[in-house]
């Protein structure tokens, strides 16, 4: 493993971890610099072929997962740690499925669950677009349902 501050290659573990998700955390020590880094290792498992809306398919993107994420959690108390396990977990349970492609509204509908229990704001953000609302009365009524279900902690 490199260095990432000074690109040596005489780096040493003084650390492991490992995760419920199967990844292992490693943290380094660079020899010579004496610089510490942490790396995280996760088994490379096939994720099925997602199909579109318009019946097109793609491979499943992990990033682009994480970037709706992120931007319906955009100026929210919500941690990069809590996003990276939503879209792990996500990621873990599209692996299990064990199927060669499944349709983009197993993953929407994984995500809007997942921010429903993170953040009321960006699952709202999120259904917007994703259920779509498409007027205002719309949209109060999913925070609506939201409040009521909730039982008001929105």
């Amino acid at each position: 493993m490199r260095c990432p501050h000074c690109d040596s290659d005489n780096t040493k573990v003084i650390d492991t971890t490992h995760d419920s998700k199967g990844g292992i955390r490693r943290r380094r020590e660079c020899e010579d610099c004496e610089q510490r880094f942490s790396t995280y290792e996760r088994a490379i498992m096939s994720t099925p072929l997602i199909i579109k809306r318009d019946n097109m398919r793609e491979e499943f993107d992990r990033e682009k997962l994480m970037r709706g994420i992120r931007i319906a959690c955009a100026k929210r108390p919500v941690p990069a740690a809590e996003i990276e396990r939503l879209a792990g977990e996500v990621e873990s349970n599209l692996q299990k499925m064990n199927k060669l492609e499944v349709p983009s509204r197993i993953i929407g509908d994984m995500v809007i669950n997942g921010l429903r229990e993170l953040d009321k704001i960006a699952y709202i953000r999120y259904a917007i677009v994703y259920l779509p609302l498409t007027n205002m009365n719309d949209i109060l009524n999913e925070i609506n349902h939201l409040l009521n279900t909730e039982g008001g902690n929105a």
